[in-house]
């Protein structure tokens, strides 16, 4: 069988509020999803051994740790497939940046290997096991822009606009765990609606301990909110602002400072990867 090829898009946090704990550690979130038009490839070949490869090197994301693999293998196991398949990963999307590219790459795994394995799982079941892989991995199977509740799980589709935005990936790996364990992280604030965030609520409960642990990214929110409002996704480490059109993000990627790495990417509120199954 031939290699077939599938998108696994970046994704935006438009706003991150930690609202409470639950009693199992894990963090009550509200946030905002929407994809963007920056992506990894993912491509498949099912094998008639029921081995699971990754066929080639990912810098920085040792096979026997990678998303893909372990979704793979969690498919199997729920779905009683006895078909494997050999999986080749094209990263485009920075790891440890806030992006949801390792969570982004499972849940295609998840939805690609569904179909060409003819597992028959619906997307509320692949959902449900790309939550034991992560807690970002849902909405990438979900593939609609949401508001986000619980651990990030519970969606409401919103369509909040689409702009090009400047995207700026500092020198530095976030440890999101070690963020949400800092005992400075604000862990109680009050609740919000969709419609504060449509009127204009945004900002990032994470922001100020990654500014404190990470000086790379504090130097890079600094320049950006010269520029522009500047907004942290995520736990980091990229850092975003929407513009009125791709000249002006252009205009902004130009004045950056030497040795700051990003791009110039577009909103989208349906992920590629529906377009795909």
């Amino acid at each position: 069988m031939t290699e077939v090829a599938w998108p696994a898009p970046a994704k935006l946090n438009l706003m991150l509020r930690v609202v409470g704990r639950r009693t199992d550690g894990y963090h009550l979130l509200q946030t905002v999803f929407q994809f963007i038009d920056l992506c990894d490839e993912l491509s498949f070949r099912v094998r008639d051994d029921g081995e699971v490869r990754r066929v080639n090197e990912v810098e920085g994301v040792p096979a026997h740790i990678d998303l893909t693999v372990r979704a793979a293998n969690l498919l199997r196991s729920e779905a009683g497939c006895a078909a494997g398949a050999d999986i080749r990963v094209e990263k485009r999307i920075p790891l440890g940046g806030g992006l949801g590219g390792g969570s982004s790459d499972a849940a295609t795994t998840l939805v690609a290997l569904n179909q060409l394995w003819g597992c028959g799982l619906d997307s509320p079941q692949l959902m449900r096991l790309g939550l034991q892989l992560g807690a970002d991995v849902p909405i990438f199977v979900h593939g609609h822009a949401a508001w986000a509740e619980g651990v990030g799980e519970q969606f409401t589709d919103i369509e909040p606009i689409t702009p090009y935005y400047l995207l700026l990936a500092p020198a530095a790996h976030v440890d999101t765990g070690k963020i949400f364990q800092d005992p400075e992280l604000t862990r109680n604030s009050p609740r919000i609606t969709i419609r504060d965030f449509l009127a204009g609520t945004h900002g990032n409960d994470c922001l100020a301990v990654v500014r404190r642990r990470y000086p790379e990214v504090a130097a890079a929110f600094d320049w950006l909110a010269d520029k522009a409002e500047a907004r942290l996704t995520g736990t980091g480490a990229c850092l975003y602002a929407a513009c009125e059109s791709r000249a002006e993000a252009e205009d902004l990627w130009r004045q950056r400072p030497d040795g700051l790495a990003g791009f110039v990417v577009r909103g989208v509120n349906r992920s590629p990867l529906l377009d795909a199954c």
